[in-house]
């Protein structure tokens, strides 16, 4: 199911505006991918960054969400293709995986860092021994993944106008 592409309220509570923010920019990564076709989804327009296609950083976003909620914040162990000892950008290599199959897998990591999010404190930090990051809040987390998140739905929506022409915001 898509997410709803709604701004949070003007007035709330910081938790329900953060959450809003980021459930909306994570909603805008799956509008971008609507309609598109597998072959396209895949294909790389931008000369300097082939790997930077729309299935990439649907990809990439999924394990940015499980390194800094699970591994960073948690402490749980450190795995997944951007850190087995892979070639840089290792995550956005998905040559043969359908773009329905990436999308599913990042809303579902979504829904284990809602999860994860809704658990703790804005102030509680992280736990992994082996990341300095883990000396961030859960609020500073939440802030640099709406700034991550927010950042690749523009890329996604440069890659989608070289495409096939579609644009638009929400």
């Amino acid at each position: 199911m898509t997410p709803s592409r709604i701004r949070p309220p003007y007035v709330a509570d910081e938790r329900t505006q953060l959450m809003g923010w980021y459930d909306m920019q994570r909603a805008i990564v799956h509008y971008k991918c609507e309609g598109l076709s597998d072959a396209d989804a895949h294909r790389s327009v931008l000369p300097a960054s082939p790997l930077m296609t729309m299935a990439g950083v649907v990809s990439h976003l999924r394990w940015t969400e499980k390194m800094w909620f699970e591994v960073i914040f948690l402490g749980r162990p450190a795995t997944g293709p951007q850190l087995e000892n892979e070639p840089d950008d290792a995550d956005m290599m998905v040559d043969g995986i359908p773009l329905a199959q990436l999308l599913e897998e990042y809303e579902q990591q979504c829904a284990v860092s809602n999860e994860i999010i809704a658990a703790h404190s804005l102030e509680d930090v992280g736990k992994h021994p082996d990341f300095r990051a883990a000396g961030a809040s859960l609020r500073w987390v939440l802030i640099h993944m709406v700034e991550e998140t927010a950042r690749h739905a523009g890329h996604m929506d440069a890659i989608r106008e070289l495409l096939d022409g579609e644009k638009g915001y929400y």
